[in-house]
């Protein structure tokens, strides 16, 4: 006769452990059958998390060249006054929201890629996006730049943490295995059938004790590396998710995250990568740059939620010792005109700088800001094509090679510390 007792321990012998192991998100079953251990080679690798700044952000009032004479003359609304500038030096400075990036910059922890774009820039918010997202100019996209790089790492998950209801994005497609989207980390926890913590406590123990059994190495027909293999997945895969689980329920900034949607995603983008399990591509999103109107306020409030979380996360990172393994790079699908309109806001433009934040990074500004007297149809010129930054991204950090991401050669900035 079966009682609720020996059901659960039946359950849990090596069949049911693999029954269990197939409820489990496909991410915890791969690290834990692909990820080293920490004391092992591979896994102190870096890591890349892209925050893409949906709308089109103003680069031109994001780093601003007030010494230059035609600013005041462009911006007569927008202006940003010099005396609250955050300067870099002589000649640029940071938007006064970006009080945090101004840090960064003393602690030598961040990189401007001034004037960056790409050839015949389109201004509609989609294809421009498509464009940035795939690296590449073709008609017809289907595959997104960071999941091709995931070709070249079949054993590192990735992850788009995002917003509520946020739809995934043509940057991560084309990896190996689909990249999850996930608001929590309850959501992609190991589900079991135990009704109470009792019953969990009791499958923990099964568990560690069948892991702690030994399977007869003579086996000629092979079954029983393969038990031993099944085992050793769903034991590790059942490991992982009570790290999330704890993770989840106690983990405690090193430094004090701001109360916003951003300094969130980064925050649970900082528990994964305390998780150990293996990741190293994160995507996350802060929408709203597109501001025809009324700018000055909508945007200083983007940009110091940026500041104020990119910096929180890179700190807390820091103090976790992973300073010299996380990159944050920043985008945006273009930049804003460099004429305001009449309504107080900016149009579609095209280039705009690009953020990178980390320990090794090349701190300081790289390239010259855009002219302002060389404008194309009120628009900046770029000088530096967005597929160079991608290319130094992923050889310089990621250690892969760029001409298959990115189907062809870009001569790649450099971004990284030799």
């Amino acid at each position: 006769m079966h009682n609720r007792r020996t059901f659960l321990a039946n359950s849990m012998t090596a069949a049911g452990i693999v029954a269990c192991g197939q409820t489990a998100p496909l991410f915890l079953s791969r690290a834990a059958a692909a990820v080293p251990s920490t004391h092992k080679p591979g896994a102190k690798e870096t890591i890349l998390v892209v925050v893409q700044l949906t709308g089109g952000n103003d680069g031109l009032n994001t780093v601003v060249p007030f010494a230059d004479d035609g600013y005041p003359k462009l911006r007569k609304a927008l202006r940003i006054p010099t005396a609250n500038l955050k300067k870099i030096n002589d000649s640029i400075g940071l938007h006064p929201s970006l009080a945090g990036f101004a840090e960064l910059v003393q602690d030598q922890a961040l990189a401007i890629v001034q004037g960056v774009g790409y050839p015949n820039p389109n201004e509609s918010h989609f294809r421009s996006m498509d464009i940035w997202q795939s690296a590449s100019l073709a008609e017809e996209l289907t595959e997104g730049w960071l999941g091709k790089s995931l070709v070249q790492m079949p054993a590192s998950p990735a992850f788009h943490v995002a917003a509520p209801n946020e739809q995934s994005w043509l940057a991560l497609t084309g990896a190996p295995s689909k990249v999850p989207s996930l608001t929590s980390l309850q959501e992609f926890q190991l589900q079991t059938f135990a009704a109470s913590r009792a019953d969990h406590d009791r499958q923990r123990k099964l568990i560690e004790l069948d892991a702690a059994r030994r399977t007869p190495a003579s086996d000629s027909s092979g079954r029983a590396a393969l038990l031993d293999f099944v085992r050793h997945t769903a034991v590790n895969t059942y490991a992982n998710s009570r790290r999330l689980h704890d993770l989840s329920q106690n983990y405690q900034p090193s430094v004090p995250y701001p109360d916003s949607g951003l300094a969130g995603r980064l925050k649970l983008v900082a528990q994964l990568i305390e998780a150990d399990i293996g990741a190293r591509i994160f995507y996350v999103t802060l929408n709203g740059f597109d501001t025809h109107a009324n700018q000055l306020t909508i945007h200083a409030n983007l940009l110091r939620e940026l500041s104020e979380a990119a910096t929180a996360f890179f700190k807390d990172m820091s103090a976790r010792g992973h300073r010299d393994r996380v990159l944050l790079m920043t985008f945006s699908e273009f930049g804003r005109r460099a004429k305001e309109n009449q309504s107080q806001g900016t149009d579609h433009g095209s280039a705009a700088p690009m953020f990178l934040i980390g320990g090794r990074v090349r701190p300081g500004v790289i390239g010259a800001h855009p002219s302002l007297s060389d404008l194309v149809m009120d628009k900046l010129r770029h000088h530096t094509d967005f597929r160079q930054v991608y290319a130094a991204v992923l050889e310089q950090w990621l250690g892969i090679s760029s001409k298959p991401v990115l189907d062809g050669d870009f001569h790649p900035v450099r971004i990284v510390r030799s």
